[in-house]
């Protein structure tokens, strides 16, 4: 079975000035090191995988990756800007991605970025991209205070099941605080905190009622917390329905309807993934090239001893073909 990793990203070794005085923009440290800023603060450094294809395939071929889906590094969403700036930016970094991609023979996806603050301009970027090559759109899991079940994002949702474009929703721009700011703890504890909250927000906020089921849509990192605390969620539902009654069901109906990656790093965390949503919506992914990612790539799949071969087929690359509309390659 081929192996797709469907959780990557990247960032151009060069772009043009955007032209706004805390614009991104990338320092280059040396020819394989370079640093992310925004404006004069540090972001973070990266190293040559996040722009060289060579360098990714290498490590694909390294960790008998098939696939990779490219797809943007959040920082560069630029939901904070006017819809204009973000169009730009937008523009600039998918097509750096087909430049990133096209050398690899179809074995680097391209996933773009829109304007999700503009409906109307998120809809038509998206088109553009994928009548130029690009295969699906990530977005962030929040535009400001507006979560997933705002109209004008599920506008957008529906228009991607409309052209069959796939979601990749990723967490970004984590609260602040005193207590988040030491020892990575927005990573840690954040970005599982923003995937599970904009997934009840998806069920609360009738997203689910309200798009097609065509729509495909995958939570990375597990989808944060939500398969541990779906038994919460769904008693809370039924004790409180008087104020989690905005959705048509409860919260357990709607597992089938989206798919979450597989970086949950051990065994019993996967286990608990697919015991809860299911082994048909579970699909691999890595967070490459960043630290905090797994290498190698789908380690924690292959060693885990209460998956069935078929079981681990599908988690490695047959539900994310299947996510991608490509072809179920069988060695």
């Amino acid at each position: 079975m081929s192996v797709i990793d469907v959780h990557t990203h990247y960032v151009p070794a060069q772009w043009p000035a955007l032209g706004w005085d805390d614009a991104p923009w990338l320092r280059v440290d040396s020819a394989r090191e370079a640093t992310i800023m925004v404006g004069s603060a540090e972001f973070r450094r990266i190293q040559s995988n996040s722009w060289d294809h060579t360098v990714r395939l290498a490590d694909m071929g390294a960790d008998s990756v098939d696939t990779q889906v490219v797809s943007p590094t959040p920082v560069f969403f630029s939901y904070d800007r006017s819809p204009r700036e973000a169009l730009r930016i937008a523009e600039v970094f998918n097509d750096a991605a087909l430049e990133l991609t096209a050398p690899s023979n179809g074995r680097l996806i391209p996933f773009c970025q829109v304007p999700l603050q503009d409906p109307d301009l998120a809809c038509r970027e998206l088109d553009r991209c994928l009548d130029n090559g690009h295969r699906g759109v990530e977005i962030g899991n929040h535009v400001g205070d507006r979560d997933l079940d705002d109209e004008g994002i599920v506008q957008f949702l529906q228009h991607c099941a409309d052209r069959g474009a796939p979601v990749f929703v990723h967490p970004w721009d984590m609260p602040a605080s005193p207590r988040l700011n030491r020892w990575m703890a927005q990573w840690i504890t954040g970005m599982p905190a923003e995937t599970h909250l904009s997934l009840v927000a998806m069920v609360l906020g009738g997203v689910f009622d309200r798009v097609s089921d065509d729509l495909r849509i995958c939570f990375a990192h597990g989808g944060g917390s939500f398969a541990f605390w779906l038994g919460r969620f769904e008693n809370a539902w039924h004790q409180r329905h008087d104020l989690l009654g905005t959705s048509e069901k409860p919260p357990s109906a709607y597992v089938g309807r989206f798919s979450v990656d597989s970086v949950v790093f051990e065994p019993a965390a996967l286990r608990l993934l697919v015991d809860t949503l299911g082994v048909d919506n579970v699909m691999t992914g890595s967070d490459y090239p960043y630290p905090l990612g797994e290498r190698p790539v789908g380690r924690v799949v292959r060693e885990s001893d209460f998956l069935s071969q078929p079981d681990k087929d599908k988690i490695l690359g047959g539900n994310a073909a299947k996510f991608l509309s490509l072809p179920v390659a069988v060695a």
